[in-house]
């Protein structure tokens, strides 16, 4: 149950950190509030290692942890919280969520296929309500309010942000699979989160030397920081410390499952704060409805 209620925190942080990037950057803009995340999480990360390590102790650290952790540092930090960024600054907040739900579909085809877990029939009956909450959210329009409710399905999947969804919820999945046996290693999520989005950071840098808009990014991260972006960051970063801890208590395939109620907390808090980026509908409804059942047979198993 700790596990549990650790992946409903970081689901509730995440949608928070959604929310706020939309309030902070627009479509076009360079800087969407990425790299000032990576900055934060990695300071927070660092600030709680060394706090609980001083009082509890600190873990046997192994290279073979460290390896695990940059490895998924640059899958979820770089890949999945770049391109998850971009899919919310492009798609809106409520869309963007509803892409994220592809993450669970990878995370558990990887944790049954690489990790040998089992699904039962409660998690696999809240998989299926899962599935039918995300295509009721994509089917019924669920879009920001200047867009075109009508417009066909291939041309909506044309749409840039399209794109990056699935390349974030890949990212992300990827990821948790090594978060998972970094943690094996060495159970330290504050430690496990700081190397990771270090070394996000600094594939951040590095691309940048090449990438005029990452460069530009990074310039703009501190000649001309942004309230919204950085509450972003921060919630940003107690979501994956939140999500490491839920990795240290349950499997990958229930965290990843439980962590999908982060797109229906992203529309009510859309409801009452971007009514004018967003828009409410009974899809939308709906799809909560769903999503909360999926989540419930999941958590009473």
């Amino acid at each position: 149950m700790t596990g549990d209620l650790f992946a409903l925190l970081s689901a509730a942080c995440f949608s928070i950190a959604n929310v706020t990037i939309v309030r902070g950057a627009a479509a076009g803009d360079d800087d969407n509030g990425v790299f000032v995340s990576l900055l934060l999480t990695t300071a927070i990360a660092a600030l709680g290692w060394v706090s609980f390590g001083w009082v509890n102790g600190f873990p046997a650290v192994t290279p073979l942890a460290l390896a695990w952790f940059a490895g998924a540092g640059v899958l979820t930090a770089f890949i999945g919280r770049v391109f998850g960024y971009a899919t919310v600054q492009h798609l809106g907040a409520m869309r963007a969520s509803a892409l994220k739900r592809l993450n669970p579909f990878f995370a558990v085809a990887l944790g049954v296929g690489v990790l040998g877990e089992r699904l039962n029939g409660a998690t696999v009956a809240g998989m299926l309500l899962i599935v039918a909450s995300f295509a009721v959210l994509v089917l019924g329009g669920s879009a920001r309010s200047h867009a075109v409710r009508a417009a066909a399905a291939g041309r909506r999947l044309l749409e840039i942000g399209y794109i990056y969804g699935p390349l974030s919820a890949l990212g992300y999945a990827t990821g948790y699979l090594l978060r998972k046996m970094g943690l094996a290693e060495t159970p330290d999520a504050f430690l496990g989160a700081m190397v990771g989005t270090l070394v996000g950071a600094l594939t951040f840098v590095l691309v940048g030397l090449g990438n005029a808009r990452y460069a530009a990014a990074v310039r703009s991260t501190f000649s001309r920081p942004r309230p919204w972006l950085i509450a972003a960051g921060v919630m940003s970063s107690f979501g994956q410390v939140a999500y490491f801890f839920a990795l240290r208590h349950e499997a990958i395939s229930r965290v990843a499952l439980i962590a999908s109620m982060e797109v229906f907390i992203t529309i009510f808090l859309s409801a009452l704060f971007l009514r004018k980026h967003e828009t409410f509908t009974p899809a939308l409804a709906i799809a909560a409805i769903l999503g909360v059942a999926g989540t419930v047979s999941i958590m009473l198993h």
